[in-house]
């Protein structure tokens, strides 16, 4: 099964202020999700790479060096910023992380407590911050906290995808 490149997706604006605690939801549960499909690691691979993509450990890796990233996105779209801070598409925090050197469940960890800060400004946000939008650089459209909350949340399943992928190669 192909997987759509992540620069190639486009994503409509959620229209459904309601749809937020669902999708606050997803964002809690990545952390359990990726727990649970690296709990049998001595089944797999954590470390392969395939056909020059990253391991299993630099995709876990990947999504720990965005997680202040969409935090500050938070602030920029509170703060009335126009443009979202933009993100390092080359990349270049998970390519120097080496997250193969370093061991799963402290990287676990890692991410659990940078999704709470994340998961703690959605959570915070008041109904006035909630109607704020911030233009997102590359997609050039402009997101509200519930649109860049979707999109993390399908940037989370996006890796957690390819991950599952790696697993069962």
């Amino acid at each position: 099964m192909q997987h759509t490149n992540w620069t190639d997706r486009k994503f409509s604006r959620i229209e459904d202020d309601g749809l937020l605690p669902n999708i606050l939801e997803r964002l809690d549960g990545t952390e359990y999700r990726l727990a649970g499909k690296l709990a049998e690691e001595e089944d797999f691979d954590l470390f392969g790479r395939t056909g020059g993509k990253w391991s299993i450990m630099e995709q876990l890796g990947h999504l720990i060096t965005l997680e202040p990233l969409w935090a500050r996105r938070v602030l920029d779209i509170i703060g009335g910023k126009e443009i979202m801070t933009e993100a390092d598409m080359s990349n270049a925090a998970t390519a120097k992380g080496n997250f193969n050197s370093r061991q799963l469940e402290g990287l676990l960890d890692e991410f659990g407590e940078r999704r709470e800060v994340f998961l703690d400004l959605l959570r915070n946000a008041t109904p006035a911050d909630l109607e704020k939008t911030s233009l997102h650089p590359r997609l050039k459209t402009p997101m509200r906290i519930v649109d860049l909350a979707y999109f993390v949340a399908e940037h989370d399943d996006h890796h957690l995808a390819k991950i599952n992928a790696m697993i069962w190669q």
